[in-house]
């Protein structure tokens, strides 16, 4: 019985081994014989922790043989854990070590636990991109208007190149802001040209002081060349306006008019009927006239004036 025992125990053990050795062999032999020291326990600790032992071994072995050796296993165990991408920061890693580009393991694994794409983050660092301004997919208009010193309005498209600032790519402002700063940036520039034919005849002044602004400041880009490729001539924006405000003050005189206008009639009418109430003031005089005049000769203080009436008559037939 106790033959039996030991017997079944070592056969489970053996099975065990077996086991163990058929899954994690050849990952520690494959990270032995690519210089990749990691021991076999550590292998099936990390099965024991939910990680997956195969893409850690070759994240590894990828890192070690790109001459990375200073990123440690126990990093790229707990990116695995919180959720990282491993394969993705592993792989831009070694693309920004073979260009040159400043970035450790930290950065590149800050960056893909927030949500951005760190392997095409460095490679739009190594591979600047060109981007419209304005952007075509956006719906706000094909150019870039803005009115010179003169009052002509230029129409402006830009191609802005820019690569990835990843010192500023986890928190820094996206792609829009970019467009939407050189958009301000252009408006600026061509407010500033004394004529539109100063544009028109060197359109580097525009790209110069765009440039010079420094508007990818906090933001995920480096702005690397602004082009232009396209300038036109569009409205007379200061005739329109002087134009608009003729108008204007055409209705303000015609406003003005009107008032006038309107003020000596209801002047006229005021007199008519201050005539009119002088003319009945008078009428109520003359019907007064005959009362007083037989008051007068009642009570007499009107002497003579049959006499001189008749007197009057009698010239008056001569």
């Amino acid at each position: 019985m106790t033959t039996l025992l030991i017997f079944t125990v070592v056969a489970t053990l053996t099975a065990i081994i077996c086991v163990v050795i058929s899954r994690y062999f050849s990952l520690w032999l494959q990270a032995y014989l690519t210089g990749t020291r990691l021991s076999l326990l550590s292998l099936i600790l990390m099965s024991l922790r939910k990680i997956d032992p195969a893409q850690i071994v070759r994240c590894r072995i990828m890192a070690v043989q790109a001459g990375l050796d200073a990123v440690s296993t126990d990093a790229m165990e707990a990116q695995y854990l919180a959720g990282g991408n491993v394969d993705r920061v592993t792989s831009a890693l070694i693309i920004a070590n073979r260009a040159g580009i400043a970035l450790n393991w930290d950065t590149a694994a800050a960056v893909d636990l927030a949500g951005r794409d760190v392997l095409e983050a460095v490679r739009l660092s190594v591979n600047p991109r060109v981007i419209m301004c304005p952007d075509p997919t956006a719906g706000g208009g094909d150019t870039v208007d803005g009115v010179a010193q003169d009052g002509i309005q230029l129409k402006v498209r830009v191609r802005v190149t820019v690569r990835t600032n990843l010192a500023e790519l986890v928190g820094g402002a996206t792609e829009a802001t970019v467009i939407a700063r050189v958009g301000q940036g252009i408006v600026s520039a061509i407010g500033l040209c004394p004529s539109y034919k100063d544009a028109l005849a060197d359109p580097m002044v525009i790209t110069r002081n765009v440039l010079s602004r420094g508007l990818d400041s906090q933001t995920a880009f480096e702005i690397v060349s602004i082009d232009i490729a396209d300038i036109s001539v569009g409205d007379n924006i200061g005739a329109n306006l002087l134009i608009d405000q003729a108008e204007a003050d055409k209705r303000i005189a015609r406003a003005d008019a009107e008032k006038r206008r309107a003020m000596a009639v209801a002047r006229e009418q005021e007199m008519v009927a201050l005539t009119r109430e002088n003319e009945a003031t008078v009428v109520l005089a003359e019907a007064a006239i005959p009362a007083a005049v037989a008051t007068a000769f009642r009570t007499g203080h009107l002497r003579g004036i049959r006499q001189q009436r008749k007197i009057a008559y009698a010239v008056s037939l001569r």
